[in-house]
């Protein structure tokens, strides 16, 4: 069983071969793959951590779809003053199948 934790955006997830993973928007090359970095890889019962080793590890993904995440509602109030503020973000996120780790 081989798996890696790989950087995605501000976050590390646990990902095999096939896993399908929703990311921070990444920009992908003209095939629509992208690259993602390993922190870990776990290759049966060697477990690779060092920097060192983990440079030569490549973790490739294909981009499925780009989409965006749940709106959310931002208010702030202040008591006694009439100070309202309201304010919407959703974030821009992409969709991406691992396909390889070597």
């Amino acid at each position: 069983m081989v798996y890696a934790v790989v950087r995605a955006g501000g976050r590390q997830e646990k990902v095999e071969v096939g896993t399908i993973v929703t990311m921070d928007r990444i920009k992908a090359d003209k095939d629509g793959n992208v690259e993602l970095a390993a922190v870990l890889l776990v290759d049966g019962d060697k477990i690779t951590s060092d920097g060192a080793s983990l440079a030569k590890v490549k973790v490739t993904a294909e981009v499925l779809n780009n989409l965006r995440g749940p709106k959310i509602v931002i208010q702030k109030f202040k008591n006694k003053t009439g100070y309202k503020k309201r304010q919407g973000h959703r974030q821009e996120l992409t969709r991406v199948q691992v396909t390889g780790i070597a």
